[in-house]
């Protein structure tokens, strides 16, 4: 923004023009009133005696004074009109704009999102505009994924709903037989509806900042492994290849390994949904400096681009018939993000297009020990104590 453009600049600018007016309108009235007191009070001819030359003279003091007080009243005048010229002005540059802010602001308070500012200045309140205006999208776009959730959600429970009540009336009225083909299917239905259920529990609680979470020192390398030995037989089935690649030395992080294993569970089950027979999934552990890296890659149909930043929003999905078919709740990937936050990492996702596979990535801090040092007590023997400790012994 221009300096000048800037709003302290612009008031400081009328409030000038109004001192500068009242100092101009002073000089010009102090030099028309000296001179006319000049010219009246020149030397009159005594009567009887001829005409002499007019000679400008000297004003009393008197004159003075009443010249400087007209002066100053019309100056005051003067002052007066420029500043009320200069209130019209910033009122309607400032006072107007403001007052649309407000009642903006005002409407947005009261849900209609879809309010707009329409300020055109250069100054700090066209930014405030631009900021009221990016607030207002933002909650439009929360609105209209609030609205979309709740769809969503209504429509996941309807379908498992629906299909337990459909078989249920089916038994009922002797259409179905009531053998165990039927039942796994009512069963496999309300173990849909309970999982869903319970996730929608914990996405509640995850993004109100209430999740439970039990950290300790967790070898993620141990974890791994446990993980791919579990889910192993399922890839198996699918004909998918499941590999882990580990380093030598797996340093301990923090964390709540529940937690832990169900952001990796959900990786894994997402690399078994889309991977099709014949395929790989890699599973890598890297360490670095600070932090260790969990890699989930797949071969599987892949992720584009426009897709890619939305996969971690709730019941977002690329491809929903399929989602469906296969049980997806559209809410895993949202639990994950917020588990992976909340342990300090990060999780994102990467793919070079349809049919070039996906690749996840979470990163977690590694767990450092504090500074010990060794110390001696009285009677000899070596302490260790951690830093935070020696520092509120006593004597420290």
């Amino acid at each position: 923004m221009h300096p000048f453009r800037q709003l302290r600049w612009k008031l400081f600018f009328s409030h000038a023009m109004i001192v500068v007016i009242a100092v101009v309108v002073l000089l010009v009235t102090v030099q028309f009133l000296m001179r006319s007191r000049l010219t009246d009070t020149a030397a009159l001819p005594v009567e009887g005696s001829p005409p002499a030359a007019v000679t400008p003279r000297e004003p009393a003091d008197d004159g003075w004074q009443t010249v400087l007080e007209e002066a100053l009243l019309i100056a005051s005048f003067g002052a007066l009109a420029a500043a009320l010229a200069a209130s019209l002005f910033v009122s309607r540059r400032i006072v107007e704009p403001l007052q649309e802010l407000t009642e903006v602001s005002r409407r947005l308070a009261q849900g209609y999102y879809r309010q707009r500012t329409h300020i055109q200045s250069r100054d700090e309140i066209a930014l405030l505009s631009d900021s009221v205006n990016q607030l207002a999208e933002e909650l439009d776009r929360t609105e209209q994924r609030r609205l979309a959730l709740l769809a969503d959600v209504a429509h996941e429970l309807r379908t498992p709903l629906t299909t337990i009540e459909g078989y249920m009336e089916g038994l009922l009225d002797g259409v179905i037989a009531p053998n165990e083909q039927t039942f796994t299917l009512i069963r496999h239905e309300a173990t849909r509806l309970q999982r869903l259920t319970e996730e929608l529990g914990l996405l509640s609680r995850a993004q109100a900042g209430e999740l439970p979470m039990t950290p300790r020192l967790v070898n993620p390398a141990q974890l791994l492994e446990t993980l791919i030995a579990r889910f192993q037989p399922q890839f198996s089935v699918c004909d998918i290849d499941l590999q882990l690649i580990l380093p030598p030395d797996a340093p301990q992080i923090e964390a709540d390994p529940d937690r832990l294993s169900q952001v990796v569970i959900n990786l894994l089950a997402n690399a078994l949904r889309y991977t099709p027979a014949g395929g790989q999934v890699l599973v890598r552990l890297a360490v670095f400096e600070d932090y260790i890296e969990i890699t989930v890659r797949d071969t599987g149909i892949g992720i584009e681009a426009e897709h890619l930043r939305h996969i971690f929003e709730r019941f977002y999905r690329v491809d929903k018939s399929r989602t469906r078919a296969s049980g997806g709740t559209g809410i895993g990937l949202t639990i994950a993000r917020h588990i992976v936050y909340v342990h300090g990492g990060e999780i994102w996702a990467e793919s070079a297009g349809l049919g070039s596979g996906a690749t996840f990535h979470v990163t977690l801090p590694i767990w450092r020990p504090a500074f010990q040092v060794q110390i001696a007590d009285e009677g000899g023997a070596e302490l260790t104590m951690d830093r935070q400790e020696l520092q509120g012994a006593p004597g420290a």
